[in-house]
């Protein structure tokens, strides 16, 4: 389980009336998701099984759905061979395993985008309506059909419906996107190899394709969302891209029926890219694919942690390592912690003012300290300067030990690293 697995887990297991105030604060816009999953562990309180499969199940439905379009625009043979396509590409099995709500939005769109091709245009509204409540740059997928559909006077009544009702989200969720995005910077230039490469492949095979209808709906959709938003976030950083991964049900289409064509060259290139694809979908099952494992985290203050020691976490942010193992915890001391996440309607809680915070740090004669891999930058506001400079100023380090995405430090009072308990 990832840091944003967690954060799945700690808020979907609060209470309703504490879920609902934490999304006055901050990620009104995984509201939707937040609420089906307290809903799912109401249900069925089963662990990483019951925070996943919803993802699972999604990623079978969005699998279906790509086939239902196949099948409607190029038949049979291209349905099955555009599902298994979208199915395999690893980037699908990699939120197919996660609980986070990318398979969920991902599945709306795809069967928001068979029912417009079917041309049911209030059903359309309404699961695409859904699709942007899960995530809400699941409207670019709006954008993306209407290069095909913006002549249909029903489509727009449907798209004028969809923003419609996205506004009060927007409006919300705009005044938390500087803490929810914050920590995003400009596109790198491996996302726009990314995207160029996907789409590249998706221009040769739509060369290839018979049925035109079924290029005019699978080319917009591979190129049009993540390339706008990879160009927004020149401006306004914002590209993420889980966020678009619907978008991948073009390829898949456009291999589908490119396949289903015929042409030993396809068929050759298919081939040839199972081999890759293998592998990466095998290190997408290990714990190095994500980027911590918070029960590692957890595991590994369980077994450092002696009576009477304290915790501080460095950035505050990374106390979800702990939060979704209360375990972890046991006596341990939160020392910097004055109001739990649940009780500030928080993601992380809140922390004590300086002058209390470093008198308690002064009084601990153990403490330990979850960090950041020493590769990642320090946060620079003052509270976590503090702990720095009061670590450094007053304590020994006794010893350092990475964990998968992490740094577990022992801090003693000077003197005392090797003496009693202290030692291990």
């Amino acid at each position: 389980m990832w840091r944003d697995e967690s954060v799945t887990y700690q808020v979907a297991h609060r209470p309703l009336g504490a879920l609902t105030e934490l999304l006055g604060h901050v990620d009104a816009v995984h509201g939707v998701y937040y609420l089906l999953m307290h809903g799912v562990f109401a249900l069925w309180d089963g662990g990483l099984w019951a925070l996943r499969l919803p993802s699972l199940a999604a990623t079978v439905l969005a699998a279906a759905g790509v086939a239902a379009i196949a099948h409607r625009l190029a038949g049979e043979r291209a349905a099955l061979l555009a599902g298994a396509a979208y199915a395999v590409a690893p980037p699908v099995q990699m939120y197919a395993q996660e609980g986070r709500s990318y398979a969920l939005v991902a599945a709306a769109v795809i069967w928001a985008t068979y029912l417009l091709v079917r041309e049911c245009w209030a059903a359309y509204a309404v699961v695409l309506a859904l699709g942007c409540w899960l995530h809400e740059f699941a409207v670019l997928a709006l954008l993306a059909h209407g290069f095909g559909a913006w002549r249909s006077r029903a489509w727009r009544w449907c798209a004028g419906a969809v923003g419609a009702a996205l506004v009060p989200l927007v409006l919300v969720s705009a005044g938390q996107a500087q803490q929810q995005l914050g920590w995003l910077g400009r596109p790198k230039w491996t996302d726009w190899a990314a995207y160029a490469v996907i789409a590249g492949a998706a221009l040769l095979l739509a060369r290839g394709v018979p049925q035109r209808e079924l290029v005019r709906v699978a080319l917009p959709l591979t190129l049009v969302p993540p390339g706008l938003l990879l160009a927004v976030s020149l401006v306004h950083p914002l590209y993420v891209d889980r966020y678009v991964l619907y978008a991948l049900a073009g390829p898949a289409l456009l291999a589908g029926a490119r396949l289903a064509a015929g042409g030993w060259v396809a068929w050759g290139v298919a081939g040839a890219l199972l081999v890759p694809s293998g592998f990466w979908a095998e290190w997408l099952r290990t714990p190095e694919s994500r980027k911590d494992d918070v029960l590692a985290v957890a595991a590994a203050v369980r077994a450092e942690a002696r009576p009477g020691d304290a915790v501080l976490f460095m950035p505050s942010r990374r106390r979800e390592w702990l939060l979704s193992s209360p375990r972890g915890y046991g006596d341990l001391r939160d020392i910097a912690l004055d109001r739990s996440p649940a009780a500030s309607g928080t993601l992380w809680g809140t922390e004590l003012p300086a002058p209390e915070l470093r008198a308690r740090l002064l009084a601990a004669p153990r403490v330990l300290v979850l960090l950041d891999p020493a590769d990642q930058p320090v946060d620079p506001y003052p509270l976590e300067a503090l702990k720095r400079q009061t670590l450094a100023a007053h304590f020994d380090l006794c010893r350092i030990s990475p964990v998968p995405g992490a740094r577990l430090a022992v801090f003693a009072a000077p003197g005392t690293c090797d003496q009693g308990v202290f030692g291990k």
